[in-house]
């Protein structure tokens, strides 16, 4: 394969996922995101180098980067480290030319991948038909679909559920309760009691539903829109959950590394 570099659109859990199987059957990966990212798993998530300049997630490396320095980018690349570009547009894929791009934003929505941007683009999750706006769709919706690969049609509809997590489903999530600048007052990995303060924005003072591991909270200063996601709260209460990737982001992982290798002599 003459081009075998990847980009992938998003640096959450679920691109990160896709990120860490990629590197580690040596297929290179550049990521973009935003400047300011709204990730709240963000210990499984190389979008924390935004946050960091540097990050490492089982034994692999991202790096933030310059979306105008293209030699730098290309060192990282070399170095294999995954550079990720504040770049909310994804700009990048036109100077860097990769053979893949990953929507894996996981937006609910297109926010502007086309089937043109790459010979093999992949979509995860609704939002994307194939063989319109991507080559294939990954169904993200937990159950008998999970990481079905799709070529032809869409995903499963968003249905606005949290996957149920030891019968805990909508009660697990935190959400902002007004616009404003979010304040947390705890960590990933930190025991919490139902009904304890988990963070504040504006006056509101927004608390656990239910006791458990603080397993995602979004970053301090991040200007949130009500109802956005800031928090999430394991009830299984095992602190190693915090620190590694779920299941499901495994699952699609998998499915995204089959596309490519299927697909590998069509660039």
């Amino acid at each position: 394969m003459k081009n075998n570099l990847v980009v992938i659109k998003g640096a959450g859990e679920m691109a990160s996922a896709i990120a860490h199987r990629l590197m580690m059957c040596h297929f290179p990966v550049v990521m973009t995101e935003r400047e300011k990212p709204s990730v709240i798993r963000r210990t499984v998530s190389f979008a924390q180098a935004i946050f960091t300049d540097r990050y490492c997630l089982q034994n692999i490396c991202a790096q933030r980067a310059i979306k105008e320095d293209i030699e730098g980018i290309k060192d990282l690349v070399a170095k294999n480290i995954i550079p990720v570009v504040v770049d909310e547009a994804a700009d990048i894929i036109k100077a860097i030319k990769p053979a893949v791009v990953i929507d894996a934003i996981i937006a609910k929505r297109n926010v502007g991948t086309s089937v043109n941007d790459a010979p093999l683009v992949i979509g995860i999750g609704p939002g994307f038909t194939a063989p319109k706006d991507v080559h294939f769709v990954i169904e993200s919706n937990r159950g008998h679909n999970l990481a079905k690969i799709i070529s032809r049609g869409q995903a499963q509809t968003n249905t606005s559920t949290p996957g149920n997590i030891a019968g805990v489903t909508s009660e697990r999530l935190l959400r902002a309760p007004v616009d404003g600048i979010f304040k947390g007052y705890s960590f990933i990995g930190a025991p919490i009691e139902k009904g304890n303060p988990f963070g504040q924005i504006e006056d509101q003072i927004i608390t656990a539903k239910i006791s458990g591991i603080v397993r995602g909270i979004i970053a301090d200063g991040h200007f949130c829109k009500k109802r956005t996601k800031v928090g999430d709260i394991d009830p299984r209460n095992k602190i190693e959950y915090c620190f590694c990737m779920s299941e499901k982001a495994r699952n699609i992982s998998g499915a995204v590394l089959e596309v490519i290798v299927r697909n590998v002599k069509a660039y």
